[in-house]
């Protein structure tokens, strides 16, 4: 004689349910993880290329019979010219100095008729910038502000965009034309800024 043990309905039907979650669980990929906001690793500080330290040192350079002052940064390569001229270069970075006789002070007009004109025969890929007066310690003075190309590398044959800034100061019949100049977007603001705030007459 076979005996049939009934099961109650409620644990029929929770075995059911278990058998259907089994089915779904092989026929489909679970549910992935949320996601996760990734975070960028902080970048190692790196200085641009021709942005000149904060922490730089500058020594002062003395004019010759002619009388100003004026600091430059500490191991720059110094060159005198023939005329005079003297330019103190690091890496892709240039300062020149300029001086002459002068009857007055440059102004936005003069600087715009002859020095404009010139710089445009002189420097390859010249574009004209904008001209205005400045005030520093030295006194005021004309900047003329525009952009180029620097010489070819010798090595690598490639030339840099450059960014110049041009002053002309005048003081008892002398004019000194300083030009700072350094690769386009490169931040040197503060160190331009010390070197012309640095200039003194003797």
């Amino acid at each position: 004689m076979r005996l049939i043990y009934a099961l109650p309905l409620p644990v029929v039907a929770l075995a059911l349910a278990a058998s259907a979650l089994a089915g779904c669980g092989s026929t489909h990929a679970p549910a992935p993880p949320a996601a996760v906001t990734a975070t960028a690793p902080v970048p190692a500080e790196s200085n641009p290329a021709g942005d000149i330290p904060d922490n730089q040192a500058y020594v002062t350079y003395r004019s010759g019979p002619g009388a100003f002052t004026l600091k430059v940064p500490e191991g720059w390569a110094r060159t005198d010219a023939a005329n005079g001229d003297v330019t103190f270069t690091d890496k892709l970075n240039r300062i020149a100095l300029h001086t002459s006789t002068a009857a007055a002070p440059a102004t936005v007009q003069s600087v715009n008729a002859s020095v404009v004109p010139a710089l445009r025969g002189q420097v390859p890929g010249f574009t004209a910038g904008k001209t205005t007066t400045v005030t520093r310690p030295a006194g005021q003075g004309v900047l003329y502000t525009y952009q180029g190309d620097s010489p070819a590398d010798p090595v690598t044959g490639k030339a840099v965009r450059d960014s110049f800034e041009r002053y002309a100061f005048f003081h008892a019949g002398h004019e000194i034309a300083l030009t700072l100049s350094g690769p386009v977007g490169a931040d040197n603001v503060d160190p331009w800024r010390i070197v012309t705030d640095s200039l003194r007459w003797q």
